[in-house]
């Protein structure tokens, strides 16, 4: 099969079946890409994960966009981009539809109140499986630590967290 192909294929079916937004599914696609296809290396994973997260838009789409291209070029980007969204387009347009007609009834709030947290122990996985990856030496969870005591406790913004860390990290590396 062409890789064209299976890009599309992999990410339409991640997609189709992941509840909880891009970060739930973090572990799919490092699963998929890594171990099962061997298109990136866990280390080219945590870069493209790392770009997707800085990059506007959402962090699935970006890397679906990057991982596609890294594996097949343009073509590559555009299948993957395309096998993602297209599943999410579908659903939310037959969601969209039908759920403002059945969304007071108990039974649906009742399904919705029992997904919620399992989104939450989706997207806790994938901050474990990037973690794995990405912390390894006292200055990355140093750098870990203070910056989730600058976002919880300071309320800091994101990107100035993002730029005060790299600068840490070309400060304290080189």
């Amino acid at each position: 099969m062409p890789v064209v192909l299976e890009l599309f294929l992999t990410f339409f079916r991640i997609s189709l079946f992941t509840i909880g937004g891009g970060y739930a599914m973090i572990p799919l696609f490092q699963k998929e890409l890594v171990t099962v296809h061997g298109w990136i290396t866990a280390e080219q994973m945590l870069d493209m994960l790392t770009v997707a997260e800085m990059t506007p838009g959402p962090i699935a789409i970006n890397l679906a966009t990057y991982a596609g291209y890294h594996a097949a070029g343009f073509w590559g980007a555009l299948a993957a981009t395309a096998g993602l969204v297209t599943p999410s387009g579908i659903i939310i347009l037959i969601i969209a539809r039908f759920l403002k007609h059945f969304q007071d009834m108990p039974v649906v709030r009742a399904v919705l109140q029992g997904i919620r947290p399992m989104v939450v122990v989706l997207i806790s996985v994938a901050a474990f499986t990037v973690a794995r990856t990405a912390l390894h030496g006292s200055l990355a969870v140093g750098i870990l630590l203070a910056a989730l005591v600058a976002a919880v406790r300071f309320k800091t913004h994101p990107i100035l967290l993002i730029i005060v860390a790299g600068v840490l990290g070309v400060i304290f590396e080189i």
